[in-house]
């Protein structure tokens, strides 16, 4: 036990040695903090940030949008897929839409949904937007899974579409959108921060990252990039664990 514990702290604490001491031999080698700062100079800089109340109001607030997004990314993700795997018509008319968010550059959206919303709402509608169509294309294979023999006998009991949902579509389907809602998770940080550092709201990381690269505070820039990729990991582990959580449930 007192091995594997150690292995474990090594496989952790070693790919962080690791990078820190790359970014410390770059920024040394640079010796440059307006280009690349030292890590103490971050973490400095980071201290500094998280003993002020506008650094907590400013996280926790992209923390609820990018949050309130994603719920909604999986909402619509999960009815577009129900709708166009069960309509045919629901299939003609939301798939091509679809298909056509996911390979539009997320800049293009992000200005156009500032012409219609206002700034505090952008970051939400971005993020549901990047969200939906990955959750749409699991959630369709999922439904497109399940065993043919499964369904022969679910026609030969005559077995009615709400139940053929619930005991045969849904298992085969759950594994899928785990799968798309802990991918989308990343996606929806990234595309929610770069709204906000484009429509810039009052209170949110992505506009503080805004300001810091106005005025060149790279030290800042580089602390709310951190902030950033903290809140990401600590947010997709919880889903992580409620989602895996929620699967024991069911299969006990």
């Amino acid at each position: 036990m007192p091995g594997k514990r150690l292995k474990k702290c090594i496989k952790v604490i070693a790919p962080v040695v690791f990078w820190l001491g790359l970014w410390q031999l770059a920024a040394h080698l640079v010796d440059q903090e307006l280009f690349i700062p030292y890590p103490l100079t971050v973490a400095r800089t980071l201290w500094a940030l998280a003993g002020r109340a506008a650094f907590w109001r400013a996280a926790g607030r992209t923390l609820l949008r990018i949050l309130a997004g994603t719920l909604l990314g999986v909402a619509g993700g999960v009815a577009a897929g129900l709708l166009t795997f069960s309509l045919p018509l629901a299939d003609a008319l939301l798939s091509p839409a679809l298909r056509v968010i996911r390979a539009t550059p997320v800049a293009s959206f992000i200005i156009l949904v500032l012409l219609w919303v206002g700034s505090d709402q952008v970051p939400v509608v971005i993020s549901a937007l990047m969200v939906a169509p990955v959750v749409w294309e699991s959630a369709v294979t999922g439904l497109k899974s399940p065993d043919p023999l499964l369904l022969e006998a679910a026609g030969a009991y005559r077995m009615g579409l709400p139940r053929r949902l619930r005991y045969i579509y849904l298992p085969a389907a759950l594994p899928h959108l785990r799968a798309a809602v802990l991918t989308s998770i990343g996606l929806a940080w990234k595309s929610g921060v770069a709204a906000e550092v484009l429509a810039y709201p009052r209170e949110a990381i992505g506009t503080q990252i805004y300001w810091s690269k106005l005025y060149l505070e790279i030290p800042s820039l580089f602390a709310w990039t951190i902030v950033v990729v903290a809140l990401s990991w600590v947010f997709e582990k919880l889903i992580r664990r409620a989602l895996t959580k929620g699967g024991r449930d069911r299969a006990s």
